[in-house]
């Protein structure tokens, strides 16, 4: 049996999915959670085969999440998504996410990948790979991005520092940078720049 951890804070679609998942012979569903904090506490208890988790979530995201669960879990990890944006799935291979795919697929697609990553393989979707091979890539640094990330929900430049372990002045450098490469007046229309192309 694969064990499989379920994230979706849409209760209808992480329900319904459980409920598909159930009728397959060789999965058990071990866990239906509603965010990324539950689903890091829930894998690190049950220890599941495959966590199976959802890109929008409150709090931490689903790419966020793999990563946490990744460090502490030898678990395999998929990110559903219903935008499913180049720069995120290259964000989420570089965190060490299994398998990709639009949660536009069908629920036998979905058992498919389980399967396919709890052997060991990985998946993309075919058209977010292609989708993301012709992408433009961010100018902005790692760093930049993270200062970016850490203020998307409109926090200030001492939360940014703090959560990022940096001083205000370097944060205030960080955020001159990323509105100077972008042509931008503000940061958060340079946040949303980023989350339209998928950078964040």
């Amino acid at each position: 049996m694969i064990r499989v951890l379920i994230a979706d804070d849409e209760d209808m679609i992480r329900t319904a999915l459980a409920a598909l998942l159930r009728l397959e012979p060789d999965l058990e569903v071990v866990a239906e959670c509603r965010d990324g904090e539950s689903a890091f506490a829930e894998a690190e208890r049950l220890r599941p085969d495959v966590c199976l988790l959802d890109l929008e979530m409150p709090g931490l995201d689903g790419v966020d999440t793999a990563a946490r669960i990744l460090r502490c879990v030898p678990a395999r990890c998929v990110i559903v998504t219903r935008h499913a944006r180049p720069g995120v799935l290259r964000r989420a291979l570089s965190a060490g996410v299994d398998g990709f795919l639009p949660k536009s697929r069908p629920a036998d697609d979905v058992a498919a990948v389980i399967r396919e990553v709890a052997a060991g393989r990985r998946y993309v979707d075919p058209e977010i790979a292609a989708d993301a091979l012709s992408d433009e890539r961010s100018p902005l640094t790692d760093r930049e991005l993270d200062v970016l990330r850490a203020g998307a929900r409109g926090e200030t430049v001492a939360e940014i520092a703090s959560a990022l372990h940096l001083s205000a002045g370097t944060v205030r450098n960080h955020v001159s940078s990323v509105l100077g490469k972008l042509g931008l007046a503000s940061r958060q229309q340079a946040t949303i720049h980023a989350r339209e192309r998928g950078w964040i």
